[in-house]
């Protein structure tokens, strides 16, 4: 199962991003992870998804901050898989690109230059895919996850778990949301005891209410989101003739998903 290249958009344009989502979305080996004009917003990104690659504009004029702030913030932060940062700007100034690449941007794209164009950016990053990718996973390797705390390692990935299910349209206010929240992490741990027990006894419901409500959230994603949308980001063979994941089924995707992406095996079972 090859990775597709994960990429966060920091752009003020929302012309510009509506046509980088509609490519990327058109894309399998590139997936955007999010869309920000917002300095702050793209730092919470940045460090609880940690992209791969990262598409910067340098002024955000109808946005709050700016790119260089960004870039000085990300390198305050010391995050031991830092993203590669491609800059792209209407600012021609020298000394602002010097600037940008002394705080660690990868690589700089004028929008004003004749072949500049949303397309060629991401051309741009897909030709570097592979060599982005293999520069992080030896760095990975080199880094001892016993190094980080266990509660940033969790919080990170329950603020992947949420971002996957918003995606696919599970709303907020539905009932099984959290559970659905809390069983997928209880599988990424490893915890030996059954899912939905556990998760029932936490709650103190039980397992029949627990995994009604799960089954309902589940079922009201299907009926409400976007079909492409349902098939873009949920792309595990369904078994049953419903046409809709079984609550199993949906915690198992996604906890061996998001386990593969943090430490590249899936589970035995």
């Amino acid at each position: 199962m090859e990775k597709p290249l994960t990429v966060l958009l920091v752009e003020d344009d929302k012309d510009d991003c509506h046509v980088f989502k509609q490519l990327i979305d058109a894309m399998e080996d590139i997936r955007l992870i999010g869309i920000t004009d917002n300095e702050d917003k793209a730092l919470e990104y940045a460090r609880d998804q940690m992209p791969d690659a990262v598409i910067l504009d340098l002024e955000l004029h109808r946005g709050s901050g700016n790119g260089v702030a960004f870039l000085e913030a990300l390198n305050e932060m010391r995050m031991k898989l830092s993203p590669y940062i491609l800059v792209t700007t209407r600012n021609i100034s020298r000394i602002t690109h010097d600037r940008a690449r002394q705080l660690g941007a990868d690589f700089i794209m004028v929008k004003s230059q004749k072949d500049y164009s949303i397309w060629n950016v991401i051309e741009f990053l897909h030709s570097l895919k592979r060599t982005i990718q293999d520069i992080r996973n030896k760095t990975q390797d080199t880094v001892k996850t016993n190094e980080e705390p266990l509660f940033m390692i969790r919080k990170r990935q329950e603020t992947r778990v949420t971002a996957e299910i918003d995606r696919i349209g599970i709303s907020p206010k539905a009932l099984g949301r959290g559970y659905l929240i809390d069983a997928i992490m209880h599988r990424i741990e490893g915890r030996s005891s059954p899912v939905i027990l556990e998760v029932a006894k936490r709650n103190r419901k039980t397992e029949a209410s627990v995994e009604r409500a799960m089954q309902n959230a589940i079922n009201k994603a299907w009926s409400t989101t976007y079909p492409e949308d349902l098939i873009k980001y949920y792309t595990a063979r369904i078994r049953t003739d419903k046409g809709v994941p079984t609550v199993m089924e949906f915690i198992c995707y996604y906890a061996d998903r998001i386990k593969y992406e943090y430490t590249g095996l899936l589970f035995s079972d």
